[in-house]
């Protein structure tokens, strides 16, 4: 597939393997990838609009600032990807569910998204945002959160054990049964400047 990408004018693909193709060269607009893997390839700054990727798997990709304007991801697991300043926000509110690990989303934005469960595994997330969204149950084992926004963010039942760097106001946001390390407490305590030993 790598040497006759362009070559290819299919708009559905199942089962294919793509590997270190730059997609930055080619629309991709109303395209559909199921059970499809891509290996080492660039979306950077691309136009993802429409497109659906269903039970896909990425792994060492760069969606670095994609448009993906009601862009489809189901059960899509990304592994050491670059997702730098991607607004999922109009991304399609039907087929939207992830499985982060080891990716830099640094300054992404997650804002009133549903992404429950979803974990962040070994992430770096520094100045995303999740205002209003509802991250119950998600895990952020071994994630730096540093200046992450949660603002009035359902963050019940998430797992924060492990993570690092995170400033979270308990009266801004949804916490019951929200899991943390006795040591991670000034995360939560940060902004009363106490001296927590």
């Amino acid at each position: 597939m790598k040497n006759n990408w362009d070559d290819k004018e299919e708009k559905f693909y199942e089962r294919e393997v793509f590997t270190a193709i730059d997609f930055t060269e080619k629309p991709l607009k109303n395209w559909e990838f199921y059970k499809c893997k891509f290996e080492k390839c660039v979306f950077s700054n691309s136009d993802l609009s429409n497109t659906t990727f269903e039970d896909c798997t990425f792994d060492g990709c760069d969606f670095s600032m994609a448009v993906v304007k009601n862009t489809g991801f189901r059960n899509a697991v990304l592994t050491e990807c670059k997702l730098l300043g991607v607004n999922f926000s109009p991304c399609s509110k039907l087929m939207f569910s992830f499985h982060f690990e080891k990716c830099n989303l640094n300054y992404a934005v997650f804002l009133g998204r549903n992404l429950k469960k979803t974990p962040f595994l070994d992430c770096t997330l520094k100045e995303a945002d999740f205002s209003e969204a509802d991250l119950t149950g998600c895990k952020f084992t071994q994630s730096d959160l540093t200046l992450t926004r949660f603002s009035n963010t359902n963050l019940e039942q998430a797992d924060f054990r492990g993570a690092v760097n995170f400033s979270i106001e308990p009266e801004f946001n949804k916490m019951k049964k929200a899991k943390f390390n006795m040591y991670q407490l000034e995360g939560l305590l940060y902004k009363y400047q106490l001296d927590i030993e």
